[in-house]
């Protein structure tokens, strides 16, 4: 016997779609597996997380931090890793980065940094440069093109 194996014993569960309350013949009538009277045996028993009018766990332990709905994810590349996947004469576009796994698909913005040494002429587009970025890249004999 192993985990995968394991399984409820025949006629211990019913299947999703069963139906309570529809008598005693059904074999969950009168009650309909609620038991005797109590609160949980009520409809509107208390909801999720209620602890009986004790302050709930959630409201007792302190907030922390902020989320900004309007916040931009903006993928950063560093010339250096454009020096590293590109040949010389290259165009470099975000579909192009996407499609080579350097950056994921859900982003923002691109925004090209100037970490490190760029040696081959690239016409770079991309959302935003650095002003290192966009100096390397022209001082290679390149061009950043703000898309």
């Amino acid at each position: 016997m192993e985990l995968g194996n394991l399984s409820p014993a025949k006629g211990s569960t019913h299947s999703a779609n069963f139906r309570k309350g529809r008598g005693h013949g059904s074999g969950n009538g009168k009650t309909a597996g609620y038991g005797h009277k109590g609160q949980k045996a009520r409809s509107g028993a208390p909801r999720i997380g209620f602890e009986g009018g004790q302050m709930p766990l959630y409201r007792r332990i302190p907030k922390r931090g902020f989320k900004n709905i309007n916040s931009k994810k903006i993928v950063t590349l560093n010339v250096s890793q454009l020096d590293k996947y590109y040949n010389d004469g290259d165009t470099v576009q975000p579909e192009d980065l996407i499609e080579r796994k350097i950056i994921h698909d859900t982003y923002d913005g691109l925004k090209i940094l100037g970490n490190g040494e760029i040696t081959k002429k690239l016409t770079v587009k991309a959302h935003a440069f650095s002003a290192s970025a966009k100096e390397k890249i022209e001082a290679a004999g390149g061009k950043a093109e703000v898309i």
